[in-house]
């Protein structure tokens, strides 16, 4: 009987590890803590799936339960950092203030969060500990948008909710509500969040009814593209976790409210093949050959199929919508951006995005600081907090704070 036991704990453990572990490239510190991370979250969408194929629930519903209850364990830190939760013109926002007197002129950053405009808990955990953190460095007042998502809604809706929240907060009226100083307020937000943070820009940049404009954007490993699933990054990343090119692809046709059995379409770049006419005026502005350093392209070739399928933008027009796509606008509206800090990790799929979005910003006279980090990957600004602490996320946190410190 012993032995019986014995022989199952280990061809369990054997198993275990063979579920967690995944070769990493060997830049990326603290492997195993990530394989642990990683495995959880696999395990988390597996079950979302399953619950989706009986008909129990929405596999996005089940994913963010998960992550609403871990989120729930993590300790509020900065605590004399209050918090205001309100409604900015019908958008629920979080608004942070540090103590002190109200007399003081103050920043503010508006932070927009990530997680594939489905995911992410605001208010809770990782965002909430990273937007208290903002207030007490930089005493400033942020403001955190806490936009509707998907599946309950789709694009344009979280554009448009966070568009609203930002020409409310920019109000005259309402940043002297705020104490806060018109020239110095900054938009930021991560990945997703670094979608919006970006579009926002651009729109706030442009309009003309809003006296007041953003001085900073900050882009933390932004997504800004879904027409090219191939450039250098999403080839040499698409298998590096947590963020794989398949769940990339998931996660817009989802925002986008588009067929999911479009994913592995899409992922072939049969939507963006070379006999798609409705690509000629966008091309360019994608054009990773020439937009990248030689030193990330390495040796990766750009994968567009001859023929492919004319449907796909005709069925979802919204991929070439820069609203939703900001690495698509003109460069007329790019002239009109603010001072940018972008953030890249080089084990990420979308380092091309936030990379190829630098440079278009450079080539349009805006001033840009690309922070790179060669043993960064995707989330780990989220991941520098209880409990998992990585070193990288740590190091980023400091630094795109320390750049709003001195630029804002």
């Amino acid at each position: 009987m012993m032995k019986l036991l014995c022989g199952f704990t280990l061809l369990l453990a054997v198993a275990v590890a063979y579920y967690i572990y995944i070769p990493l490239p060997r830049e990326i510190p603290e492997q195993w803590k990530l394989m642990v991370l990683d495995a959880t979250f696999r395990g988390v969408v597996s079950m979302g799936d399953v619950a989706h194929s009986l008909g129990l629930s929405h596999s996005v519903h089940v994913i963010n339960s998960a992550i609403v209850s871990f989120e729930s364990l993590v300790p509020i830190t900065n605590q004399e950092i209050q918090a205001e939760d309100i409604l900015f013109d019908g958008v629920h926002v979080r608004v942070y203030h540090p103590p002190g007197r109200k007399e003081k002129l103050r920043r503010a950053v508006m932070f927009i969060h990530g997680g594939g405009w489905a995911l992410g808990a605001p208010k809770l955990g990782s965002y909430d500990s990273l937007c208290r953190l903002m207030a007490a460095d930089l005493d400033a007042v942020v403001v955190t948008v806490d936009y509707r998502m998907a599946p309950d809604v789709h694009f344009p809706v979280q554009y448009e909710e966070c568009v609203q929240a930002a020409k409310h907060f920019l109000k005259p009226e309402v940043l002297a509500k705020y104490s806060v100083d018109p020239e110095r307020v900054a938009v930021c937000g991560d990945s997703a969040g670094g979608n919006l943070a970006a579009a926002v820009a651009q729109r706030i940049g442009i309009d003309n009814s809003t006296s007041v404009k953003f001085k900073l954007q900050v882009l933390i490993y932004p997504v800004l593209q879904a027409l090219d699933f191939n450039t250098a990054s999403y080839q040499q990343n698409h298998n590096v976790p947590i963020l794989y090119r398949r769940l990339m692809a998931r996660f817009w046709l989802e925002y986008l409210d588009a067929d999911p059995d479009l994913k592995h379409s899409i992922m072939m770049n049969k939507h963006t093949a070379q006999d798609q006419s409705l690509l000629s005026l966008n091309r360019s502005k994608l054009n990773w050959t020439n937009l990248l350093p030689k030193r990330v392209i390495k040796d990766y070739k750009p994968v567009f199929p001859l023929t492919g399928s004319p449907n796909i933008l005709k069925d979802v027009p919204a991929l070439l919508d820069s609203r939703a796509a900001p690495l698509l606008a003109s460069d007329e509206v790019l002239r009109m951006a603010p001072r940018a800090y972008i953030l890249t990790g080089e084990h990420d799929v979308l380092r091309d995005d936030g990379m190829m979005y630098a440079r278009r910003l450079e080539l349009a006279g805006v001033s840009v600081t690309n922070d790179h980090y060669e043993d960064g990957f995707h989330g780990c600004v989220s991941f520098a907090f209880w409990p998992l602490h990585f070193s990288v996320g740590i190091r980023a946190v400091h630094n795109y704070i320390a750049w709003l410190d001195e630029h804002l």
